[in-house]
């Protein structure tokens, strides 16, 4: 049980770092050009492996702040949705980047210093 537990937060910080380089591959396009995609692909692992880290940590009876997990689910799905509504759009508004980058760096700052 303990090396899915670390195989899934391995993939989850994967998703997280799929999440900066999307911001970074975004700051590369010409301003309001389409989505990158990576935005999209990293929301949903974190949202999957989100979800399997707190169904292991259930199963294994460790203690869970279900408030935290909540903020966290809310804010990563304001990310998929942003992610999901512009990817198909040919031009994206400039507020989009910056406000989907603050946000990612607000979920890393929820799981690191809210204990």
């Amino acid at each position: 049980m303990e090396f899915v537990r670390n195989l899934l937060v391995f993939l989850h910080l994967l998703g997280m770092a799929a999440l900066v380089a999307a911001f970074l591959l975004q700051r590369r396009t010409a301003p309001g050009g389409p989505l990158n995609k990576a935005w999209l692909h990293g929301s949903l692992l974190q949202l999957l492996t989100g979800i399997a880290l707190v169904g292991v940590a259930e199963a294994a009876h460790r203690e869970v702040n279900h408030v935290k997990i909540g903020v966290k689910l809310v804010v990563l799905l304001v990310i998929a949705g942003f992610a999901a509504a512009m990817s198909s759009k040919k031009t994206i508004p400039a507020w989009l980047t910056p406000t989907m980058a603050a946000l990612v760096v607000v979920n890393t700052g929820v799981a690191v210093f809210w204990h």
